[in-house]
C-alpha cells in the first residue's frame, strides 16, 4: 500500500505528456482558422520584390509568334523601359492561364500600359497553338524554357503577373489568374496610381 502514491505521480506525468500533442494541434488549428476566417485574399502573396527594381529581362523571342504581321520581339529591358508594363508569366499547359487569357487580352487594350509575356517551361508549338486559339495579348514574349527568369522574378506558380512602373520599379504582384476582385481592388488601382504619377 505504501507504493500507491508513487504509482500515481508517474500517471499524471504520462497524462500530461499524452495531452501535449492534442494541445499543440488545437493551437495550430486556431491559428489556421483565424487566417482562413480573416477575409484576406490568399492569392495576394506578399512579394519582397514590390518596391524594388524589376529583375533584368533578356529572354529570346517565341519563334513563330507574330505581332502585326511581323516577328514577335524578344523580351528585353529595352522592350519595357519607360513604359507601364504588365509582365504575365504563362504557359500553354497551364489551365488557369487559359481561363485568364480573355482578361489579359482586355488589359492589353488599355492605352495606359503594355502587356508582355514570359512563356514558362513550354514547348514552342504548344505556345503558338495557345496564342492562335485564344488570342495574343502580348507586345513582346520571352521564352523561359528552364524557369531561370521565373526564379529571378520570384514566381510561385503560374499564371503570375507583375505591374512594373516606367522606371522599372515593381508596383504590384498577382499570383494566380485575375478575377473581378483582384482587378477591382488590386491591379486597376495600381494602374491608376501609376498613371496619375506619370
Amino acid at each position: 500500500m505504501s507504493d500507491l502514491p508513487e504509482n500515481r505521480a508517474p500517471t499524471k506525468g504520462r497524462l500530461a505528456l499524452a495531452l501535449l500533442p492534442l494541445t499543440v494541434f488545437a493551437c495550430l488549428a486556431a491559428v489556421f482558422w483565424s487566417q482562413l476566417d480573416s477575409g484576406r485574399d490568399i492569392s495576394e502573396i506578399p512579394s519582397a520584390l514590390i518596391g524594388t527594381q524589376a529583375p533584368s529581362l533578356s529572354l529570346p523571342a517565341l519563334e513563330g509568334a507574330t505581332l502585326k504581321n511581323a516577328a514577335m520581339p524578344a523580351l528585353t529591358d529595352a522592350a519595357v523601359k519607360g513604359k507601364l508594363t504588365l509582365v504575365n508569366v504563362w504557359a500553354s499547359w497551364c489551365v488557369p492561364c487559359r481561363a485568364e487569357n480573355p482578361v489579359i487580352l482586355a488589359l492589353a487594350k488599355d492605352p495606359r500600359l503594355q502587356v508582355v509575356g514570359i512563356n514558362y517551361k513550354d514547348q514552342t508549338d504548344n505556345a503558338l497553338r495557345f496564342l492562335d486559339e485564344l488570342g495574343n495579348p502580348f507586345s513582346a514574349i520571352g521564352v523561359d524554357p528552364r524557369g531561370r527568369a521565373a526564379i529571378d522574378w520570384g514566381v510561385y506558380g503560374i499564371p503570375e503577373s507583375y505591374l512594373v512602373a516606367p522606371d522599372g520599379m515593381i508596383l504590384y504582384k498577382r499570383v494566380g489568374p485575375f478575377d473581378d476582385r483582384s482587378l477591382r481592388e488590386g491591379l486597376m488601382p495600381a494602374i491608376e496610381k501609376a498613371s496619375a504619377g506619370s
